[in-house]
């Protein structure tokens, strides 16, 4: 099958991406497309879902045209999406009757109050794994019902869809034919019982959401339906939320495997095998993949703000022109740094889950400079991460000696030491990095018959490996200084 290739089409928070795979699992090309980023009041983030479908579509378009590649060569795609962001369109007209309200949008956490007060926190947890937060759809879904007018009634009366990016995505690319989703989307969306695999009534009753406006849930290695391009029908064989596709493409097949993508948010996840494995530190029970008739689950533990807090030094602080900067001025301060970096600029995330606590620099003093700030962003990442694998490590009872990383700032060897030396573990980087868009195409090639998951091993190359320096006092001084800031940002808004 020397022609045949697989294309992972990548969704991502701030742009759209198309990848080409060949038969032996090289990534030969990529194209990315960046969309608006909309803002209407603080706090409020969302997307305009006609403008991400058709940069998917250029993206796709631009990359057979480039690489002289025929639609008939292409055997099977792979969609990964940003999770949880969250699309209400009618049926009968194909177009959304909002914007999409995405993952990091916080404006239904009084929904999510009223939800607690409610006392339906213990079977949230219990039944879809997640805790009540204006992170997940469920929420969203029920804001978009209650201040569009008419939307109530027409959701009653079954002319209106809910989806999750990928279903949005799909439905369109297969003509209105397929409304459907695959379990790793699913479970992030509140409303989905992780272990009976099905819809919750219980839940979509307390958020007056019909059952009609939910997609059928698949295994995320499956036929889903073809994307009609022309006179060309192309399989659509796979689907999975992006982390769970970055754990996939990771090749964290086997209990205990654990990785790290350092994307806009980071977004750590353990594969748990298929038991699923219930938190008592703030992590996230999730299903990681649905493949061969078994479900696998992860633990999962979320950091809003990462990558997007190396975009706020750039675009609203105007410190860098570049995010590669950040490693460049960074290295610049050679002493340890004084100043600490909490991003809460979407509240926390695991294992605090404070909607409520907002962004702040401590340890400011007459001679601190911007290489100072610079350091000290880029070094929240690592923090952060560090406050997840803690929490993850109690839960599991397992101790994890070898992190895997991707994203895009895992590639800068400043950040991936200083993760290394304080997780005193080692940060094992891979040769190819898009290991989203590896996982899309890995699950998407499965179905076909193009790979075998057990030969997925082989196609992983390390391209390096970051080793703890640290002494045991200097780590534990460091994260202490760290967790001292961090208290103090918490609540910060009554």
């Amino acid at each position: 099958m020397a022609d045949s290739y697989i294309i992972a089409l990548d969704q991502g928070t701030t742009s759209s991406r198309a990848a080409l795979i060949n038969a032996s699992g090289g990534l030969v090309a990529i194209e990315q497309q960046e969309f608006s980023q909309i803002f209407p009041e603080p706090g409020w983030v969302e997307h305009d879902p006609m403008e991400i479908l058709n940069s998917q579509l250029a993206t796709l378009q631009t990359l057979l045209k480039n690489n002289k590649v025929l639609p008939s060569e292409i055997v099977g795609i792979g969609i990964a999406n940003q999770r949880e962001t969250t699309v209400v369109w009618n049926k009968h007209t194909g177009k959304p009757i909002y914007n999409a309200i995405v993952w990091q949008d916080n404006r239904t956490a009084n929904i999510c109050e009223d939800l607690i007060k409610k006392g339906l926190e213990k079977q949230v947890k219990k039944t879809t794994g997640l805790v009540i937060d204006a992170y997940f759809s469920a929420t969203k879904i029920h804001w978009i019902l209650k201040h569009v007018p008419g939307a109530k009634a027409d959701a009653a009366n079954g002319d209106l869809l809910f989806g999750t990016i990928d279903t949005w995505l799909l439905w369109n690319f297969t003509n209105g034919k397929v409304h459907a989703t695959d379990y790793s989307n699913a479970s992030r969306t509140l409303l989905f019982d992780i272990e009976n695999c099905c819809w919750d009534p219980t839940l979509l009753d307390a958020l007056e959401i019909p059952l009609n406006m939910l997609p059928q849930v698949k295994p995320s290695s499956y036929h889903f339906g073809n994307l009609e391009l022309g006179e060309v029908s192309i399989p659509i064989t796979g689907i999975a939320g992006d982390q769970q596709a970055a754990l996939f493409g990771q090749t964290c097949f086997t209990k205990g495997d654990t990785k790290n993508t350092y994307g806009t948010g980071c977004f750590m996840l353990m594969n748990t095998g298929t038991q699923a494995m219930y938190s008592n530190n703030g992590l996230l029970t999730t299903i990681a993949w649905g493949i061969d008739d078994k479900i696998y689950y992860a633990l999962e533990g979320s950091v809003f703000i990462a990558g997007a807090a190396i975009q706020w030094l750039r675009d609203g602080l105007n410190l860098i022109e570049t995010a590669e900067e950040s490693e460049l001025f960074s290295s610049l301060i050679t002493e340890e740094n004084p100043v600490v970096v909490v991003p809460a600029f979407a509240g926390l995330g695991a294992p605090y889950w404070d909607m409520y606590a907002r962004g702040a620099i401590f340890g400011l003093t007459r001679d601190t400079g911007k290489n100072h700030l610079i350091k000290a962003t880029l070094q929240s990442l690592a923090y952060q991460s560090k406050d997840v694998i803690e929490a993850m490590q109690e839960d599991a009872q397992i101790k994890i000696n070898i992190l895997k990383v991707d994203g895009g700032a895992a590639e800068n060897n400043l950040l991936m030491q200083f993760q290394a030396d304080l997780l005193d573990a080692v940060v094992q980087r891979p040769k190819i990095t898009e290991t989203t868009v590896m996982g899309a195409a890995y699950l998407a090639g499965i179905c076909v018959g193009l790979w075998k998951q057990e030969e997925l091993q082989n196609h992983r190359k390390i391209d390096k490996e970051f080793k703890p320096t640290f002494s045991i006092e200097k780590r534990e001084r460091l994260y202490k200084k760290w967790l001292k800031a961090l208290e103090r940002t918490k609540n910060w808004i009554d």
